[in-house]
């Protein structure tokens, strides 16, 4: 009896665990606790928060696999625990952090990685009454970062101007849980620990969509936007904690498209998706295992690949970003598993026999160029993100490089440096009056 099988690219993509030597230990990572991954990362690094004062993280170069020493260099200007990070997907040394001290400050990381510490921010953001939770930057837009706090404000900042854009207020009655960007950044979906899900219209500030009790488990309810295919996936819990997901069209959130009850668990999924290959990653906190699903734009919506399992429990996963991927070995994702002291790279490939590039698995993805300027999308640009060629042969493609992050000092900078300035000249005055020089 024969039986129909589905035809896909990515039914048979394995998990490749790193080999010991290619993994970072050593960390003494901080106790806080929250929404956030607690791990972030880019082509070139990751960062990790640290115990200490001064809200200490860890930027650490990808390409320096090994122990992290106490002696080495860290970020650490911040007068409280930071909370979330996140780097800017235009400019590879830049990343955000925002901390229980109410401030998003900005950074700039020198090429090849931190060579002393650094506590000096490029941009120092106030306007959060409460601690800040969660980063996430602009999809297309340069220079655009959202900004969530235990204030139950969501505000959007032009991180090169200093200056906040606007602020989303009286819409959260209780915690918000999670944010994400659609795919050319038009909506940002939130959800909330009254369970429901909002999309919001950012330029606007203004709710345009609600998915009322999404889930009704009393734990996170996490997020992710389904790129092209415009659809929502929210993973949440049932009322007897079992762990579940449901993708949605956001036009019509009257009822869920599809629901899929994942399994019986206490952690909360971390739920990642690969637009290139249409493959959500669902990866849990506190246990070992990461499951893939295929997604498709009709009906049943999506087809379990595989599941990694590991005896070696996560605290946090980040996403590595197609720029930085091994595409001569077939390798598709990459995710970076936080554990209680070390990261470990968990790499997904395709298997193939042919060493040549593979193009039909490596679809033209996300560029590090912006697709407007702030300015441009505040004023109504929409573009979806411009695209690159993952071939090596392509690698002399034109690809504008990232323009000098140069920001725009703040009134309260500028009059403290004034302050700074007039005390000085003051000083020599004197010094010269002293002298019995005049100043005249």
């Amino acid at each position: 009896m024969s039986s129909f099988v589905r035809a896909s690219k990515f039914r048979h993509v394995f998990c490749d665990p790193a080999r010991p030597d290619a993994t970072y230990q050593n960390f003494r990572l901080s106790t806080v606790t929250g929404e956030q991954n607690y791990i972030k990362a880019n082509p070139l690094y990751f960062a990790v928060g640290l115990q200490g004062g001064g809200g200490p993280f860890a930027v650490v170069p990808l390409a320096n696999p090994g122990r992290f020493e106490a002696e080495m260099p860290i970020v650490a200007g911040h007068s409280a625990a930071v909370l979330d990070f996140e780097f800017n997907p235009f400019h590879d040394q830049l990343v955000a952090s925002a901390s229980e001290d109410q401030t998003v400050k900005v950074w700039g990381i020198p090429e090849g990685g931190l060579t002393s510490n650094l506590v000096d921010p490029l941009v120092d953001l106030h306007g959060h009454s409460r601690k800040v939770t969660l980063l996430r930057f602009h999809p297309t837009a340069s220079n655009v970062l959202a900004s969530v706090s235990s204030d139950q404000t969501v505000k959007l900042w032009d991180i090169e101007k200093g200056a906040e854009m606007n602020s989303l207020n009286d819409v959260h009655p209780q915690l918000i849980q999670d944010i994400v960007w659609d795919y050319c950044g038009e909506t940002y979906a939130t959800s909330s620990k009254d369970k429901n899900v909002r999309m919001v219209d950012p330029r606007s500030a203004s709710v345009v969509n609600t998915i009322e009790m999404a889930h009704e488990g009393a734990k996170s309810i996490k997020l992710s936007f389904l790129g092209r295919l415009d659809k929502l996936v929210t993973i949440g819990f049932t009322r007897q904690s079992q762990r579940q997901f449901k993708i949605w069209d956001p036009r019509n959130t009257t009822k869920e498209l599809k629901r899929v009850d994942v399994d019986q668990a206490a952690g909360v999924i971390m739920p990642f998706f690969d637009e290139d290959t249409q493959l959500l990653y669902l990866a849990g906190k506190g246990d070992g295992n990461v499951r893939y699903y295929e997604v498709v734009d009709e009906s049943p919506y999506c087809f379990p690949i595989a599941e990694h399992r590991s005896s070696v429990s996560a605290k946090g996963m980040a996403w590595g970003p197609k720029r930085g991927l091994n595409v001569m070995a077939c390798e598709t994702a990459r995710l970076l598993k936080l554990t209680s002291n070390s990261v470990e790279p968990l790499s997904f490939h395709v298997p193939r026999k042919s060493e040549a590039f593979q193009d039909d698995i490596y679809p033209d993805t996300a560029s590090p160029e912006p697709a407007h300027t702030a300015d441009e999308w505040f004023a109504g640009s929409k573009k979806e993100p411009k695209l690159m060629s993952l071939n090596p042969a392509h690698s002399g493609q034109k690809i504008a490089a990232p323009k000098e992050f140069a920001a725009v000092k703040s009134p309260a900078v500028l009059q403290q440096e004034l302050a700074t300035a007039q005390a000085r000249i003051k000083e020599l005055e004197d010094r010269l009056a002293a002298a019995g020089l005049s100043t005249a």
